[in-house]
């Protein structure tokens, strides 16, 4: 399980660092247009729709699993640190098994969501070209599998390691 995950973590990575590239060039992009708009009076065509279809969903989503994996996404923090750590253990066992089927169901409806798009060729009228955005509605199903994948093996793998032992008193 342990070699799983760790194999888990290259597409991880790969997709925590294409948000941060996202984000990136999107403030390089929003400096040129507004430089552009302010300084010479030519805005750069398609702008806003390029930041809403791409780069907001980049930084929004791709970094799913990374956050899954660093057990920084959903927790029962109001009930840690409550009961025995046997507790504890069992709570977030629940909240990652809660976690891992609703992106289950977000994933499912994205993928096919993202696949009525594909073949519809879905555009964005952006000034006066349209703007393909079909590809950017892949990148919601891909980071959802990927964190799905991580939360289903990390709760297997607490399972197979079991609850810790209460303290000997």
């Amino acid at each position: 399980m342990t070699r799983l995950l760790s194999w888990l973590e290259k597409p991880i990575s790969l997709l925590l660092w294409a948000s941060l590239a996202a984000g990136v060039l999107m403030m390089l992009h929003v400096t040129v247009d507004v430089t552009g708009r302010y300084v010479f009076n030519r805005p750069l065509e398609g702008t806003t729709e390029i930041v809403a279809a791409y780069y907001m969903v980049v930084i929004a989503y791709a970094p799913w699993a990374w956050i899954a994996a660093r057990d920084n996404h959903i927790v029962a923090g109001m009930f840690r640190d409550i009961g025995t750590p046997r507790f504890d253990f069992w709570i977030e066992i629940v909240v990652k098994i809660f976690t891992a089927f609703y992106v289950a169901v977000f994933t499912y409806q994205t993928w096919l969501q993202a696949l009525r798009q594909t073949r519809a060729g879905e555009v964005w009228l952006a000034g006066t070209m349209y703007l393909p955005v079909w590809p950017s509605r892949w990148v919601l199903p891909i980071s959802g599998v990927l964190m799905l994948l991580y939360l289903v093996l990390r709760v297997i793998r607490d399972l197979a390691r079991g609850a810790p032992e209460p303290a000997q008193t």
